[in-house]
């Protein structure tokens, strides 16, 4: 019976010359690219997987490897093919190559596999194919307190854990696992407690080890990477990477007169002098009072005035202001003089 030709080396991305070494490093690098667990929504996954273990099947074994050569590199990717007249069937003993599928099954072989080596004998028992579980990636939303400050914050993630069901064998009384369907793991909420240290940055990434995809083959768990984002605060805005900005309203004679003002910083209000003069739109400067260093003293905070004015005039305001204007020299918009007759 004609089945389909399967060209191993390109599955693995290999030269028909590779080394076992470069093979075996091939077949690590894609599998756990493919690997159901790390793309639970990707339907093709499983199949991919299944024809890398194939590949790696053949090609790691020299045995195998060298039946499989000597059919020649003539034969096309997909094309029929029918063994050579004398070609002996084979029936071999598969190792642990069933389990290297979390779950390993009969029928995880292709038609052309079996042609050549024989059909696998269901799901074996041994330490099969091991595999660290993938990394994983999210984000997590912080305020300014809590990057400047320190703090422990609660996540929830939807995270895959190792079916308790099957072991995360993905088979269960020699039948696929109702549970995880034969992936060997389950989806679930989990709520896991995050240290923030102090000092920490937009963009920067928080490890938790082994809180990422769990491992096949009893290998270890993958790690958790939190990528984190500032929440844009009402008050502060963050200059550089380590400075505050804050806007402070101020009345036309506190800047004329100069005033002792409330400002508000991360570590609560303090008192600022205005110096007589100042103007709107200037920046006065706090040194420390911006954000938290590791290990060393905090950015700075800028106060940048804005002159506000009253929207409405009691009478003693009008004239007052009336008077104001009809005696001052005062010329804003002659900039050649500096505002000054």
């Amino acid at each position: 019976m004609a089945v389909k030709f399967k060209e191993y080396y390109e599955v693995l991305g290999v030269p028909r010359t590779a080394t076992a070494d470069e093979i075996k490093k091939a077949y690590r690098a894609l599998a756990r690219k493919y690997h159901p667990d790390v793309n639970p929504d990707d339907p093709t996954a499983e199949d991919k997987f299944k024809e890398l273990n194939e590949a790696y099947e053949v090609l790691s074994d020299p045995e195998k490897r060298k039946r499989y050569d000597e059919l020649g590199a003539n034969w096309q990717a997909g094309a029929d093919f029918t063994p050579p007249p004398g070609w002996e069937r084979v029936r071999t003993d598969f190792g642990d190559a069933g389990d290297r599928f979390a779950g390993g099954r009969a029928g995880d072989f292709s038609d052309f596999f079996e042609t050549l080596f024989g059909a696998a004998r269901g799901p074996r028992a041994g330490p099969g194919f091991a595999m660290r579980g993938a990394d994983v990636e999210a984000e997590i939303s912080l305020g300014l307190e809590d990057v400047d400050q320190g703090a422990t914050r609660t996540l929830t993630l939807q995270v895959a854990e190792r079916c308790a069901d099957c072991g995360g064998t993905g088979i269960r009384d020699n039948r696929l696992c109702p549970t995880c369907r034969g992936a060997g793991v389950v989806r679930r909420p989990k709520s896991l407690s995050v240290h923030i240290p102090v000092g920490i940055r937009e963009g920067s990434v928080i490890r938790l080890a082994g809180q990422g995809e769990p491992g096949t083959g009893n290998a270890p768990a993958g790690d958790l990477y939190l990528r984190v984002r500032l929440v844009p605060h009402p008050l502060f805005a963050v200059v550089g990477d380590d400075d505050l900005q804050v806007e402070v309203p101020v009345a036309p004679w506190e800047v004329a007169l100069g005033a002792r003002v409330t400002v508000p910083t991360l570590g609560g209000s303090v008192e600022m002098t205005i110096p007589a003069g100042s103007q709107g739109g200037q920046r006065l400067r706090l040194r420390g009072k911006g954000l938290s260093r590791q290990g060393g003293n905090g950015g700075d905070l800028y106060v940048k005035l804005k002159i506000v004015v009253p929207q409405k005039l009691t009478t003693d305001e009008r004239e007052l202001f009336e008077k104001l204007a009809a005696t001052s020299a005062f010329r804003p918009r002659d900039a050649s003089t500096g505002g000054r007759p």
